[in-house]
């Protein structure tokens, strides 16, 4: 592609070389760098891509794209200067792809809790109803049947536009893709056209990248403040800030709930371990997901189909076949009755929700023990309250290490117990290994009772010093179970 096509939609300030010149590839990582490439200099959270432009030019690049000119200049280079190199990324590896989004269409869910779960089950529905789709996942990316691993809850545009140009070539009429407030806040999504924007939730996290709840919230405002008049908007009418997600999007505007008017409706009939009966727009429905977080899930999936011109009973039918994400309220039963459930509840609410559901469904004689950690090198003020949240909703709680990272996990645990109160103290147990600490609850479980491990999820390692080591919770739990069998 020539270099002055690949500029379209974009303000660029000055610039010093020709625009007439091809364009081999693009990066933003100067390790990636190519002769004929083109190199996006972007400012990010922990380094700025101008101190690598000099690396990315040794290693071939036509062209850079800067905020600020690099102090020397080179005649046989391109230098292109825009305010915000992060925007123009997003746009050039639009461009440079074909625009791929335009070409598709295109579905968002962002939200604190429940972006997997409804991105991963739009997937499954559309595939059900016949459709070739692709997915941008936390757990996983997928085109059709293809599993691509997943570094990123959203990737950088680079990679996004790629993956969305491969889901065109193989003949993906849909995408649906979680959008991170990091991606929101960063620029990875500029330049991408959504079809449509879902809103699930917005409770207590990240607050250690935005700073302040409000800046959080408008990260996420802005997803759909940019949505275009073509496009539909779908929130979360009993969230108490549903509706400010709508207040200046141009998008066709609508919203679900359990409890508030709202154009999509449904009812919880049913809990069980296994599933719930749900009427949803009074039509009836069991799917193979449990708890009114879950209810939510479900409903902003069908409103959703429904708003992307799908018939109603062939979306129900659906939904009662498919399943959701994995590592979410992942259900396993031991041979002696012990019910152990493996969830990426991460957050005071999203443990809150839960563990709610656990105690909604459990019988008057089963107690339920949480296995609980807190990640390093993130939001620290949430640690105290997942804790609380815990102690208040468990009878016995193990604390312990999810990923530490950086930092040490015993000051992490201490940081926890600060939220647990002198009298809770004596339900709780600290104990820094993870798969020592699953052990334990389940040797302080009997029959019928109920073991939460909360926070890793679908995830199949724990980060220690920078460090990935192989760690699942369902395989810990399943040698546990098979230890006690044999």
């Amino acid at each position: 592609m020539i270099l002055k096509e690949l500029l379209h939609a974009i303000p660029v300030k000055d610039y010093k070389g020709s625009l007439d010149i091809p364009v081999e590839s693009i990066c933003l990582d100067s390790r990636k760098a190519a002769p004929g490439g083109l190199f996006v200099a972007v400012r990010g959270h922990q380094t700025d891509g101008h101190l690598f432009v000099d690396k990315a030019i040794e290693a071939g690049v036509s062209i850079v794209v800067v905020e600020e000119y690099p102090k020397t200049i080179l005649e046989d280079r391109v230098y292109i200067l825009v305010d915000d190199s992060s925007y123009a990324l997003g746009v050039i590896a639009s461009n440079f792809y074909g625009r791929p989004s335009t070409k598709l269409k295109l579905v968002g869910v962002t939200g604190t809790n429940g972006k997997t779960t409804i991105a991963t089950l739009l997937f499954n529905l559309f595939k059900k109803l016949g459709y070739e789709v692709g997915l941008l996942s936390t757990v996983q990316n997928q085109i059709a049947d293809r599993v691509i691993p997943s570094t990123h809850t959203t990737a950088d545009p680079v990679t996004l536009n790629a993956l969305l140009h491969e889901m065109l070539e193989e003949g993906c009429d849909y995408c649906f893709m979680e959008v991170s407030s990091h991606a929101i806040t960063q620029q990875r999504i500029a330049g991408l056209r959504f079809a449509g924007g879902i809103f699930s939730n917005i409770t207590h996290d990240h607050l250690d990248f935005h700073g302040t709840f409000a800046n959080y919230i408008a990260a996420k405002k802005k997803f759909f403040d940019d949505l275009d008049r073509f496009a539909f908007a779908l929130t979360n009418t009993d969230d108490k800030n549903g509706m400010v997600m709508l207040q200046n999007s141009f998008a066709h505007k609508k919203t679900y709930g359990l409890q508030q008017l709202a154009d999509f409706k449904a009812r919880i009939l049913e809990n069980h371990f296994d599933g719930m009966l749900l009427d949803i727009d009074h039509q009836q429905v069991w799917v193979k997901l449990v708890g009114e977080f879950n209810a939510y899930n479900v409903l902003a999936v069908y409103g959703a189909a429904i708003l992307l011109e799908q018939e109603t009973i062939k979306v129900l039918t659906a939904l009662s076949e498919i399943s959701g994400a994995e590592g979410r309220f992942d259900t396993l039963k031991s041979s002696t009755g012990v019910i152990a459930i493996v969830d990426y509840a991460h957050t005071p609410d999203a443990v809150e929700n839960v563990l709610e559901t656990i105690q909604k469904l459990r019988q008057p004689n089963q107690h339920i023990f949480t296995v609980l950690g807190c990640g390093g090198d993130r939001d620290k003020t949430k640690r105290p309250e997942m804790a609380e949240v815990a102690v208040r909703l468990s009878d016995k709680v193990v604390l312990t290490s999810d990923n530490p990272r950086s930092e040490d996990p015993t000051i992490i645990i201490k940081e926890m117990e600060a939220g647990i109160s002198a009298d809770q103290k004596k339900n709780v147990f600290s104990i820094t290994d993870r798969r020592e600490a699953i052990r334990a609850a389940f040797h302080l479980a009997k029959s019928g009772d109920v073991i939460l491990v909360a926070g890793k999820g679908h995830e199949k390692y724990q980060e220690i010093n920078g460090v990935k080591n192989h760690f699942d919770d369902k395989e810990e739990l399943m040698k546990i179970f098979n230890e006690h069998n044999a």
